[in-house]
């Protein structure tokens, strides 16, 4: 469960790799200049190119995962109390990362039994 998390960070994080990966790109890119002079140009256009795409498809996954943000489920998480946002029929708490469902038959508890267990922790 430790590496578990809810879709739309998912998201984000594959964005953020790319992010790296693509500027890191550049960087050891422009780095074959210093390494091998003129003939480190093939090497630093390469690098530069392909590090503007996956800069591009880090834009990219970053715009889905916000237009997909917007059109979340939000609700409360029963775990932790916060509000957090679900895709699809389920989901992970974005901040506990505990199983969401709307869907009753994927669920393993009732809304009800939620409610008496919170009541008697409470009592």
């Amino acid at each position: 469960m430790f590496f578990k998390s809810s879709k739309i960070n998912e998201f984000r994080l594959w964005g953020l790799l790319l992010t790296m990966a693509g500027m890191g790109l550049m960087v050891l890119g422009t780095a074959g200049i210093v390494f091998w002079g003129q003939s480190g140009k093939v090497v630093a256009g390469v690098g530069l190119v392909i590090g503007l795409v996956a800069m591009m498809a880090s834009l990219a996954i970053y715009f889905w995962a916000g237009m997909l943000s917007t059109s979340a489920v939000q609700l409360e998480c029963p775990e932790c109390r916060k509000l957090t946002k679900m895709l699809g029929k389920t989901d992970r708490c974005m901040f506990c990362k505990t199983i969401l469902t709307l869907d009753p038959t994927h669920a393993t508890i009732t809304a009800e039994e939620v409610e008496e267990q919170n009541a008697a922790a409470k009592s």
